[in-house]
């Protein structure tokens, strides 16, 4: 009959402290590890117990199921109670020199007798043996180790008839005590693996060694009162050296003749993955595989962090040494007659737990949109946790891990970000320039407007009596003075037109038209000299739009002649034609010799010019700026005066919708 108990969450994750590394996904050797919103939790009906992901995680948001309020609540109830203390508590207490004072301080916590798996081991040792000498085809794999059993059942559940169907020491050692001193005896297994606590009913309870150090301290019970107290029988021999590598081996008095190539032994999930899997196809022909999950049970993740594994195998050569000074030859021989009559035999099942693989189609998919679109663009790097990009797209699809794990992936998205992210500071502080400039110029065309009706009408009254002079005159000099007053009054009436455009307060006059041909005419009415190369870029589906023509070719003509005189030893005038939405964009470049940062802020301002005196108003640039707003448009202006900057120059761009109604 099987006693597999194997359906207790033994792993949890403290969410608190997990950080996104991934290194228990790395380490589970049946990636049962579930990755949701970058932290790691344990699959339950996965989880071979291996205590992997605990013993590795370093923020130690991986811990195990704990036993001592239960054991401690065993104790207190008057119950018969026996701890079975694995072979390799040497490898932890070495701070104790002498093994009878655990002895004692294990017994002061209230268990009636204290004894030793190491007898259990014996017993399955010699029933290994004759199996051994029995078998002469069929691969036997060791069922001594529960992780290794679960990863039989579940992940390679075709192997399940070759797990050697003996229980392990730790059964063996319950069935022998209730044998020899009644069934109703309660057994509390002591030692360094997790999966313990999930492999048998015949265990009452299962405690790591740090489970044990916790319980004496709580229990403050120290080395220096304890007193020193033997084993209870029945009393161990080789079954001492069990817990390091090739130990059951030497216990059968069999060696891993290599020549032979009958007996393999492996340790460690990687060593035992690779065994299981060339057995499983026939790569091997092995009459018995010792496997443990562990690198030997004195690696055990119910140890301690800080134990080094030679300086444990030391430990336990030195105390087995020191136990077969004064060993009980007789004793044991007659507690292994004793054994002789206890059922060692279990069953196990087939439960298959391995996932479906998903199609090629989803998996390429969730490759392509990590950017891994050919073989060469994947890396393999393993710090997603899985061996291969492949793979990571596998668990990605059965919902197992996320994108975000790739870790070349992540950091292309986190440039991208940052290149978004500083494109749009960028763009916010060029918004907020032009807001400061569009509340500074409100406030002008305000004033200009103002200025603009207030000197309409006093010009208005000069014009019309300085012709009505001019008629009556007959002079020649008086008639010269007075032409002149019309020309300046004309002059002033011309440049309030200019304030009144800069306000905004004249009416526009939309019309369909071809921007290409509009601007293709804007250029061939400009004067420009030879050395002045001219091109016009369009990119465009759809060039019409609707505008006001005249403001517009004022807009443009200002414009270009602007760009022209800006290169007195030539250059080349570009204006490019885009489109975007619902607008059009008109970029005006010119590689002159670019413009002031100090006077850039100031080219909107009506009467700002740096042209010589009587060659500009300082209007040209304001009138562009109200006749744009008054298309509901947009106008930037980009320019650069360090050659060691990139090409020097400026570009104004105007962005209108096709039709402003």
């Amino acid at each position: 009959m099987a006693h597999n108990k194997h359906h207790k969450q033994l792993v949890f994750t403290v969410k608190d402290r997990c950080r996104v590394c991934f290194t228990c996904v790395r380490e589970c050797p049946v990636k049962a590890i579930k990755i949701i919103n970058g932290q790691a939790e344990v699959i339950s009906e996965r989880c071979i117990g291996c205590g992997n992901c605990v013993r590795v995680c370093r923020q130690e948001a991986k811990v195990y199921l704990q036993q001592i309020d239960e054991v401690k609540q065993l104790l207190n109830s008057g119950t018969p109670t026996i701890a079975c203390v694995a072979p390799s508590f040497p490898a932890e207490f070495a701070e104790i020199e002498d093994y009878r004072i655990l002895v004692g301080m294990i017994k002061k916590l209230g268990f009636e007798m204290v004894t030793e798996v190491a007898f259990g081991a014996d017993m399955v040792a010699a029933a290994y043996k004759n199996l051994y000498r029995q078998n002469n085809s069929k691969g036997i794999i060791s069922s001594d180790c529960p992780a290794i059993v679960f990863y039989v059942e579940h992940y390679l559940p075709e192997l399940v008839d070759n797990l050697a169907k003996l229980v392990s020491p730790m059964v063996a050692q319950s069935r022998f005590l209730k044998r020899k001193y009644g069934e109703e005896l309660q057994v509390v297994f002591i030692g360094p693996c997790i999966a313990k606590k999930a492999e048998s009913e015949e265990i009452d309870y299962a405690l790591t060694f740090t489970e044990l150090r916790d319980l004496l301290q709580q229990q403050q019970i120290k080395a220096d009162v304890a007193l020193a107290r033997d084993f209870d029988p029945p009393y161990a021999g080789k079954g001492a050296i069990f817990p390091v590598s090739h130990g059951l081996l030497q216990n059968m008095d069999i060696e891993a003749d290599i020549t032979k190539g009958d007996v393999l032994v492996a340790e460690g999930r990687i060593n035992v993955k690779e065994a299981l899997n060339e057995f499983s196809q026939g790569s091997l022909n092995a009459r018995h595989l010792e496997l443990l999950c562990c690198e030997g049970c004195i690696m055990g993740p119910g140890m301690s962090e800080e134990g080094k594994k030679y300086l444990r195998r030391s430990c336990i050569s030195n105390y087995v040494a020191q136990k077969f000074e004064n060993f009980d030859q007789q004793q044991w021989e007659a507690d292994m007659k004793l054994a002789e009559t206890v059922d060692l035999s279990t069953s196990f099942k087939q439960m298959d737990r391995r996932t479906n693989i998903p199609s090629s189609a989803a998996i390429a998919e969730v490759l392509k949109s990590m950017g891994k679109n050919e073989p060469s663009d994947y890396l393999d790097c393993g710090a997603c946790g899985y061996d291969t990009c492949v793979e990571h797209s596998i668990a990605i699809v059965q919902g197992l891990a996320e994108t975000e794990m790739c870790l070349p992936y992540t950091i292309e998205k986190l440039h991208q970000s940052i290149e978004k992210v500083n494109l749009s500071n960028q763009e916010l502080a060029t918004a907020r320039e032009a807001l400061k400039q569009s509340e500074k110029l409100a406030h002008m065309g305000q004033l200009s407007a103002g200025i603009a009706h207030e000197l309409n009408n006093p010009l208005g009254v000069i014009t019309m009596y300085s012709n009505l002079l001019l008629d009556d005159v007959t002079d020649d000099t008086k008639r010269s003075d007075l032409q002149l007053i019309v020309e300046q009054t004309e002059r002033c009436r011309k440049i309030v037109g200019g304030l009144l455009n800069f306000a905004r307060k004249n009416q526009v006059r939309l019309q369909e038209t071809n921007l290409e041909q509009f601007v293709d005419r804007s250029i061939k009415s400009i004067i420009r000299p030879k050395n002045i190369k001219v091109e016009l870029n369009v990119n465009m589906t759809d060039p019409y739009v609707f505008l006001d023509c005249d403001q517009v070719m004022q807009m443009l003509t200002n414009l270009e002649k602007n760009a022209v005189e800006a290169m007195p030893n030539g250059g080349t005038l570009t204006i490019t034609l885009t489109e975007k939405n619902e607008d059009v964009i008109i970029a005006i470049s010119d590689s002159g010799i670019g413009i002031s940062k100090e006077n850039k802020e100031k080219l909107f301002t009506p009467f700002f010019t740096t042209k010589e005196v009587g060659k500009g108003t300082g209007l040209g640039l304001p009138l562009c700026y109200g006749i744009v707003k008054m298309h509901k448009g947009k106008i930037d202006v980009k320019s650069n005066t360090d050659p060691e900057n990139g090409p020097t120059g400026t570009t104004f761009t105007i962005r209108l919708p096709r039709n402003p109604q």
